[in-house]
């Protein structure tokens, strides 16, 4: 049994071709829009829908498996690195993405002044700035 079967059986998850390519997919790596992860997936399966895909990746997303973010002004991304409070960096130029490991450790790592009632168990933190290449292209531009 591969781990992509025991993962998905792990959480409760029916074992599909999908699932398993989508899990694929998100397990290369990085912070992928939907219509990357279709693409990828249509590479190793003969045929599947976009609507199939969203509703893997938020079977996964439900089940713990991947994870969504949502930078402001952009699409949201999935990847699958999941369940160890980590952060992200988004370059202000070019979207690009790149985890950021938290300083504090434990989730969440910030408390409001008032949590109205809610059990806390995540802080979603967003550092933005200019990545290497968009600093380099600022530079050539002055």
């Amino acid at each position: 049994m591969s781990t992509g079967e025991e993962l998905l059986r792990s959480r409760g998850l029916r074992v599909t071709r999908p699932r398993l390519a989508v899990l694929d997919v998100l397990s290369a790596g990085g912070h992928l829009e939907v219509d990357e992860i279709t693409r990828r997936v249509r590479q190793r399966l003969d045929s599947v829908s976009t609507q199939a895909v969203y509703d893997v990746l938020g079977a996964l997303s439900r089940a713990g498996l991947s994870r969504r973010i949502e930078p402001a002004g952009s699409p949201a991304r999935y990847e699958a690195r999941v369940g160890d409070n980590h952060h992200h960096v988004v370059c202000r130029g070019c979207g690009e993405i790149a985890d950021v490991d938290c300083a504090v450790g434990s989730a969440p790592c910030l408390d409001p002044n008032v949590a109205h009632g809610f059990e806390l168990d995540e802080a979603e933190v967003t550092f933005w700035g200019l990545c290497p290449t968009c600093q380099a292209r600022r530079s050539a531009d002055v």
